[in-house]
């Protein structure tokens, strides 16, 4: 069991089963088109509440589309879409816990001003040279993703020698990084960044050896919801048609000790790794 400290001495207990995280996309432009909400603030809080009845732990929420081919959003603009709508979900479920899935060091400060609980850093502390000392600094937990590239270009071709090897080589680097910044060890997660510069044999090759990434010490976050590599497998024309694909991935993290799962569908995850957990419990 893993603990996370949480702003106002909030505790998040990680490793019974998979926490939960809902996608919340403040976007226009994200990969899967029924998950955008935009600047709509009747839309992000119906779609917060019903996650929460459905059993989300954690609502994971962003401003800036990093699908692959992206074009990066603006210090402004994100801000613009970011903290009123984190603002909004503080103020109406004051129990929630909140990430946001930012890798600019400004726009995780005021967030985390704003309510915010957790920091979600797809560039794992690459991309803004100030991230590792704010989230030091703030004191929240962060999670470390590994990427090769970035949104823009990180699917043009990624190649690995080993691919295992040289996602844990990051991430050991990454987390030496945030040790050097002043980020306690226990408020990491790792995530391994399953589509972020990868090939799809890649991204079956991190899953398949998810138990690798143990030696690393920290919980492991998978973000799967929806992408590429279900539909390449399932011969699915697109991310509509890619939630049964998910929900098998989903079980195969419960079953290998994933610690969170980044979702679109939080009712069908949630009753996946429930009935899971409770197989594993009798």
């Amino acid at each position: 069991m893993e603990t996370l400290m949480l702003p106002g001495n909030r505790k998040l207990n990680l490793g019974e089963r998979p926490m939960i995280m809902g996608i919340l996309n403040l976007t226009f432009d994200s990969f899967y088109p029924q998950s955008r909400i935009g600047d709509d603030k009747e839309t992000l809080l119906q779609r917060a509440e019903k996650m929460i009845e459905d059993g989300a732990d954690i609502l994971d929420i962003g401003a800036e589309s990093t699908r692959p081919g992206a074009e990066p959003l603006s210090l402004e603009e994100e801000m613009r879409r970011l903290i009123p709508g984190v603002e909004c979900l503080r103020k109406n479920f004051p129990e929630a816990v909140i990430s946001v899935d930012t890798y600019k060091a400004a726009v995780a400060e005021a967030a985390v001003e704003a309510g915010a609980d957790i920091i979600n850093d797809i560039s794992g502390l690459s991309f803004d040279s100030n991230m590792a000392d704010t989230i030091a600094r703030l004191g929240v937990p962060v999670i470390i993703m590994h990427i090769k590239g970035t949104p823009k270009d990180m699917q043009k071709d990624p190649r690995y020698d080993d691919v295992i090897g040289e996602i844990k080589e990051f991430l050991e680097d990454k987390m030496a990084l945030a040790a050097k910044s002043g980020i306690k060890r226990e408020q990491i997660v790792l995530d391994p960044g399953l589509g972020f510069g990868k090939r799809n044999e890649d991204n079956l090759c991190i899953l398949k050896n998810i138990r690798e990434f143990r030696s690393l010490g920290r919980p492991i976050l998978i973000g799967h919801s929806r992408k590429g590599t279900i539909s390449k497998v399932l011969g699915c024309k697109g991310p509509e048609e890619a939630l049964y694909g998910t929900l098998a991935i989903s079980a195969y993290c419960a079953l290998n000790g994933v610690e969170i799962l980044r979702v679109h569908d939080v009712l069908e995850n949630k009753q996946v790794v429930t009935m899971i957990s409770a197989i594993q419990r009798a």
